[in-house]
């Protein structure tokens, strides 16, 4: 009901913001759209820190249950709106088109390749040519569809919309490093330059939710990964790496400026090693 994922958003909104493990930031807290949800509700929500919302995992997931309006409170008082697209992955809720999605216009249509089975490719076409919203590509989806998703995006001018996500755990289950492979795959399969992939990763994401991070730029927060060529890849350096369908090496992670960890445990090792020198 309205009240219990009211009271569920604030909760983990408010958790996240505090539990940080291993410097991890979260955003969690997105509100299930559920009949009898106000705009006055939406408001109380922003004020306690909720930032997005999800239409389709809930009792409202078309445009006849008033989802679009409960999208316009939302983007009234700062909050995104994030939308389920194509086949479903709960027994009871029904296939979500490409039509659903431009009535209801959210600021993220989710997983338009598959999460985990892929809405029609000429469903997504009508996304990247007649929407604005910004397109998900996950790794717990289709590769076919990512592909072609790709593909019209770069023939549309739509890169700048395209973002990465992992969809996971999910019925495909959990796939780790699901960014980074998401990146390798549009720089090996899908031709697009590596230093673009990474872009879309990061700073398209950081523009769509509008975060603090995800580019390198004086005043945002310094969280910030060093890499490299894997130890035995045919690339030169870690983008020619990627393009060439490998994951790079993982040497540093930093937070807020803070050196968290060296090399990953979950890459290849990369071909140099970080040195820390005391100033």
């Amino acid at each position: 009901d309205a009240a219990g994922v009211k009271a569920l958003a604030i909760l983990n909104a408010k958790a996240f913001r505090n539990f940080r493990p291993g410097g991890v930031k979260v955003l969690g807290g997105t509100l299930i759209l559920e009949p009898g949800l106000t705009e006055k509700d939406f408001e109380e929500l922003a004020g306690e820190g909720v930032k997005t919302v999800k239409i389709g995992l809930g009792k409202v997931f078309k445009p006849e249950h008033g989802a679009a309006q409960m999208v316009a409170w939302a983007r009234k008082y700062g909050i995104k709106s994030m939308m389920h697209t194509g086949g479903t992955s709960l027994a009871e809720v029904p296939v979500v088109t490409a039509d659903d999605v431009l009535a209801v216009n959210p600021d993220v249509a989710c997983h338009i390749n598959g999460g985990p089975t892929a809405p029609p490719i000429p469903d997504v076409e009508k996304l990247v040519k007649q929407g604005a919203m910004a397109l998900e590509i996950v790794q717990c989806g289709n590769p076919k569809v990512a592909a072609e998703a790709l593909r019209m995006a770069k023939e549309n001018n739509a890169l700048g919309r395209v973002i990465f996500g992992n969809d996971a755990p999910s019925g495909t289950g959990v796939i780790p490093l699901g960014i980074l492979r998401n990146i390798a795959f549009a720089a090996s399969i899908c031709g697009i330059p590596a230093e673009v992939a990474i872009a879309m990763a990061t700073g398209n994401t950081a523009k769509v939710y509008e975060l603090p991070r995800g580019l390198v730029k004086p005043g945002l927060e310094a969280d910030l990964i060093v890499m490299d060529k894997p130890v035995g890849s045919v690339g030169g350096d870690a983008l020619k790496a990627l393009e060439a369908g490998d994951l790079p090496g993982i040497a540093l992670i930093m937070v807020d400026g803070e050196v968290k960890t060296l090399r990953s445990r979950n890459t290849p090792p990369p071909l140099r090693k970080v040195e820390l020198v005391k100033g």
